[in-house]
């Protein structure tokens, strides 16, 4: 991998050299960037780090697709081992948090009478 400043360096050649066009690869680069970090801070250390403080180890990466306005992204999912609690990446569990308030929220129209078409208009203001 290469280095934090390295890899933002070359995420922003790209937007620079392609334009609007590259917005949805540079933000796939800079997640995936931003939940290795996120990683090394919940693991206490760097990428082959040896450290005392140590609190489990990097274990590769998951395929994860996100739906975002910019289009499709496939991001890379950092995994953890030997860690006493699970790490999932805080920027992901944000949109899943405000995905399932959304959904919640259509449910509970539902439920209270609202009609169809009504909550359809509302979930049309968040987005496709």
């Amino acid at each position: 991998m290469a280095s934090k400043d390295t890899a933002i360096a070359a995420a922003m050649e790209q937007l620079m050299a392609e334009g609007p066009q590259a917005m949805a690869q540079v933000m796939t680069q800079l997640m995936n960037l931003a939940m290795r970090m996120e990683r090394e801070q919940f693991l206490g250390a760097g990428h082959y780090e040896r450290s005392l403080g140590r609190q489990g180890y990097a274990n590769g990466t998951k395929p994860k697709k996100i739906d975002t306005p910019l289009g499709t992204l496939s991001l890379d999912v950092p995994k953890t081992a030997g860690a006493q609690k699970p790490f999932f990446p805080q920027s992901l569990e944000r949109g899943r948090r405000s995905c399932r308030a959304v959904m919640l929220a259509a449910a509970e129209m539902y439920v209270k009478g609202v009609s169809t078409r009504a909550v359809e208009k509302v979930l049309a203001e968040f987005g496709p």
